[in-house]
């Protein structure tokens, strides 16, 4: 059997596994198989990490719009109840943007939620 040199090969994968471990404290930066390891978990973190991200943010938005909306006198429930016997269909996320930047906006779309 003939004779296989994997040493360019085998290198890299370890500067991959490596640069992927960039920063990180320890062994876990410097170790192949410490690394792989580390750089497997970072992205487990990473994928459950873009799903809380979008729960918080939600979270944070419906705050926003319910504290906006117990002022003016109603509770949230029943805003985005009204909301949708309205027709009018604007998000979470757009409706608290418009509560940052554009209060008078939001106030109107309340005034007019209120009436149904």
């Amino acid at each position: 059997m003939t004779r296989v040199k994997r040493g360019l090969v085998v290198k890299r994968k370890h500067k991959k596994a490596l640069s992927l471990t960039k920063g990180f404290r320890a062994t876990k930066s410097r170790l192949i198989t410490v690394a792989r390891d580390a750089a497997l978990h970072a992205g487990a973190y990473a994928f459950a990490g873009r799903k809380l991200k979008k729960r918080d943010f939600r979270q944070l938005w419906i705050t926003r719009i319910s504290q906006a909306v117990k002022q003016e006198g109603i509770s949230y429930s029943v805003f985005i109840n009204k909301l949708k016997k309205a027709n009018i269909e604007l998000d979470r996320k757009i409706l608290s943007n418009l509560l940052i930047s554009d209060p008078a906006a939001f106030k109107t779309i309340v005034d007019k939620v209120k009436n149904v």
